[in-house]
């Protein structure tokens, strides 16, 4: 079990951010059996030819390899990202940069307790040009196992960090740790708390006014990480990865008979207030395809729009709660 303290001044140190890299090696190791799949058996199902393309690469298949179940992996793979919104460029840049020795030492305790790769990739792992090699196989699984999502994926993340941060801000880390994860516990005192992590090995330590970095995923579940060159970071599961698979499992219900499967979708999108934008990139639909159905559920007295600054957001009703909740199977 692992604790962490939080003192008064941790909240607004606190940050959020976003690694492609993170989700691609996870992508991995779920692929390759080292993580379990947990919700995401369909994209799993939907994922797996690409993955068996993919191992044809010796590079691929080191990163895959290096992706233990538990354990140390090499930093420089999935370097730290500095804010939300980092591109897949900048991290690669970043994987780039690192000089050889280093990517040697972290590779050297990597592979420390792992049986022996094949041939192709000890190849890989021994070339002084790892560095390149690793940094182009991340490229490549990233085009063929996340690209195809990554405007929903990054959809998820923002809609993630925006319900949390607000959380925190306004209310606190009770707040915004609520619903996180089954094993995060939040134990409150008068100077500020601990958080509980269950099932995480590692030691009692204490933010001193660092703040944590949250770091959102859809591939890899509850973690910890204090070792340099990560600050005190917690990854977890973001909410609403289900809607990334929404379009491809159709729900068993009857509110698409009722309303029509689209407008069913948009509806269902809505757990938070969202912008005509981050719908179509959710939805994978035109912006104008979104706005019409917006207009129809509006006139229909089941969504709302506000407006805050220049952001206009819409958000269902309660009748559209209703509506929702009365779902039944046909």
């Amino acid at each position: 079990m692992a604790w962490i303290e939080v003192g008064p001044g941790d909240v607004t140190a606190s940050r959020f951010a976003v690694s492609p890299l993170i989700e691609v090696t996870c992508a991995l190791g779920v692929l390759a059996g080292r993580h379990d799949v947990g919700p995401l058996e369909p994209w799993v199902r939907r994922a797996r030819p690409a993955f068996r393309a993919l191992m044809d690469d010796p590079a691929v298949r080191a990163l895959a390899y290096l992706r233990r179940r538990g354990g140390y992996m090499a930093d420089f793979v999935t370097p730290p990202p500095a804010r939300v919104h980092i591109t897949l460029e900048e991290q690669l840049a970043q994987v780039l940069a690192t000089p050889l020795a280093l990517a040697r030492h972290e590779l050297a305790l990597n592979r420390a307790g792992l049986a022996s790769p094949d041939r192709g990739v000890r190849t890989v792992l021994d070339s002084p040009e790892v560095v390149p090699l690793l940094a182009n196989g991340l490229a490549r699984a990233f085009a063929a196992l996340i690209a195809p999502d990554w405007p929903t994926i990054r959809t998820i993340f923002e809609r993630d960090v925006l319900y949390r941060a607000g959380r925190l801000a306004v209310y606190g880390w009770g707040e915004a740790l609520a619903g996180l994860s089954p094993r995060v516990h939040w134990h409150p005192s008068a100077t500020g708390g601990l958080i509980e992590l269950s099932g995480l090995d590692g030691p009692r330590t204490s933010l001193n006014g660092g703040g944590l970095l949250f770091l959102p995923s859809v591939f890899a579940d509850l973690g910890y990480s204090t070792e340099p060159p990560w600050r005190n970071t917690l990854s977890y599961r973001a909410r609403g990865v289900a809607t990334l698979w929404s379009r491809h499992t159709p729900p068993n219900d009857g509110l698409p008979k009722l309303i029509g499967r689209t407008r069913a979708d948009v509806l269902r999108a809505l757990d938070e207030p969202t912008t005509t934008t981050r719908l179509s990139a959710l939805l994978t639909m035109s912006l104008g395809n979104v706005g019409d159905h917006l207009a129809v559920l509006r006139e229909c007295g089941l969504v709302v729009r506000d407006r805050y600054g220049r952001a206009v957001l819409y958000r269902r009703t309660e009748l559209g709660d209703a509506l929702l909740n009365s779902e039944v199977p046909p």
